[in-house]
């Protein structure tokens, strides 16, 4: 594993003035690398596109749509039962009413479960939430350098402009860092 500096700036220009900045302090151009942070949710982990199998805001959903689903269907029954006492013998507007207030209840239910507001989280959800909430969107300037250099390299992107300036360990191949993650919160280095 290399040990990485790295630093986010909020364009191309401002992240190459610090690399121009780097270099002539005696960093290697192939120990450097620019690249864009997509904004989260924009990763396309999965073949349908996003971050994650599923939001984490829809929590509670299912049951909302299927609890809806249950009492207004019931509700569509009774309304079905009543149109079709007072209209025809037939079984089928019973049925068809019944349908409806199951359809129209799991889109209601579904809503109501989705629109509340949430506990406040644990402890334990607050400290894996911050180290899996990822981080945020822009320029990324990322220096491959020795511990000898850590504290120098970082004051330097500080100096540029760069804001959450952090220390990770990674693979550095070619030029690059390969095995970055935009979904890993940075490990923000000491000012």
């Amino acid at each position: 594993m290399s040990l990485i500096v790295a630093a986010r700036f909020d364009t191309f220009d401002a992240a190459q003035e610090a690399a121009t900045a780097l270099m002539r302090a005696g960093i290697a151009e192939d120990a450097l690398h620019t690249f864009f942070v997509n904004p989260a949710g924009s990763h396309d982990r999965y073949p349908v596109g996003g971050d994650r199998a599923s939001d984490p805001d829809s929590q509670g959903g299912f049951f909302g749509s299927v609890a809806g689903a249950a009492v207004i269907g019931l509700a569509g029954a009774g309304v079905g039962g009543v149109v079709a006492f007072a209209v025809a013998d037939s079984v089928l507007p019973i049925v068809a009413g019944a349908g409806a207030g199951a359809y129209i209840g799991s889109l209601i239910g579904a809503m109501m479960a989705l629109g509340r507001p949430r506990p406040e989280r644990s402890g334990q959800e607050a400290r894996y939430a911050k180290k899996n909430e990822g981080r945020a969107s822009g320029v990324l300037l990322a220096v491959h350098t020795a511990a000898e250099q850590e504290r120098e390299v970082a004051q330097m992107l500080r100096a540029a402009g760069g804001a959450e300036v952090e220390r990770a360990q990674g693979r550095w191949r070619d030029g690059k860092w390969v095995d970055f993650d935009p979904l890993t919160s940075p490990e923000l280095e000491a000012k």
